[in-house]
């Protein structure tokens, strides 16, 4: 059986499904490459997906949504959803954030099992109750805070969507390419995929840590005493205490590893100790 891999004159005919192939991964690269921006509070250059004020229409488009999935929002003028107001706000005002185009607000969840905090494109920061309810402290909802400003500050999430469609039209060229009739293709793209997820997941562990900085840097800014961050990887490893998966699958790190890198940011910030102006802020009662 032929596949057309030579031609009538015993020359080396390329198939016409790697041609498909090469354009493919041409115009993915292309649009990935031209996809570069200048982050206007960091200076990093970045591929990105969308403008920064996309970011901030795809953000309040998708927050009612996410919430709802959650339980929907708290009551804003309740006095948990205003201190999350305002300690957010207060990271704001106090970090390099506060020289973005993003709105930031921020939203209590009323999901009491949830243990969690996320941020959306564009400055829609979001802390499940039944995180809130398990920590400490203002510093250390400060950490939590600051971290996700800190997704949304780096533009993460656009990133990680212009990463995203190159992956997938690599994924979908592969498919092509190998496209024989006998089903390797499937089995070959079903390889590239996973290939895909792995760089995909690599890049989210970078994010978790430069997000981490970030909260570390902003936290201090607004007064706030940083070891607290230690606090939190506390509470994090014991809920998440025989319910993991390997860290490698994993789009976040271990919090014992990230633990240990908050710890190394402290002894070189404060080698002699936390300053005293920096404190724990209000405490919370247990809930």
């Amino acid at each position: 059986m032929s596949y057309g891999y030579r031609s009538d004159r015993g020359g080396f005919r390329i198939p016409p499904q790697w041609i498909i192939a090469g354009v493919l991964v041409l115009f993915g690269a292309f649009r990935f490459l031209a996809s570069t921006q200048v982050n206007p509070v960091t200076g990093e250059k970045q591929h990105v997906a969308m403008s920064v004020s996309q970011e901030i229409a795809l953000g309040m488009q998708s927050a009612p949504s996410m919430a709802a999935q959650m339980g929907g929002e708290v009551d804003p003028h309740s006095q948990s959803a205003t201190l999350v107001r305002e300690v957010g706000e207060r990271l704001v005002a106090e970090s390099v954030a506060s020289k973005s185009q993003y709105k930031f607000q921020f939203h209590l969840l009323r999901d009491s099992n949830m243990v969690n905090a996320f941020a959306l494109p564009g400055g829609q920061i979001f802390i499940t109750n039944g995180l809130l309810k398990r920590l400490q402290n203002e510093a250390q909802l400060a950490g939590v805070l600051g971290h996700e400003i800190g997704h949304v500050i780096h533009r993460h999430g656009a990133q990680h969507m212009a990463q995203g469609q190159f992956g997938q039209t690599l994924v979908t060229a592969v498919g092509v390419g190998s496209s024989d009739g006998r089903h390797s293709g499937r089995a070959n793209q079903q390889v590239a995929a996973m290939v895909n997820s792995m760089v995909s997941l690599s890049y989210s562990r970078g994010d978790e840590t430069q997000s981490d900085e970030f909260g570390l840097e902003a936290m201090t800014a607004a007064g706030f005493d940083p070891s607290q961050m230690l606090g939190v990887m506390k509470i994090l490893s014991e809920v998440s205490h025989g319910n993991r998966q390997p860290e490698w699958l994993g789009s976040h790190p271990h919090p014992e590893h990230r633990a240990e890198q908050i710890e190394a940011w402290l002894l070189k910030q404060y080698p002699d100790g936390i300053p005293n102006n920096l404190t724990v802020g209000r405490k919370f009662k247990s809930r």
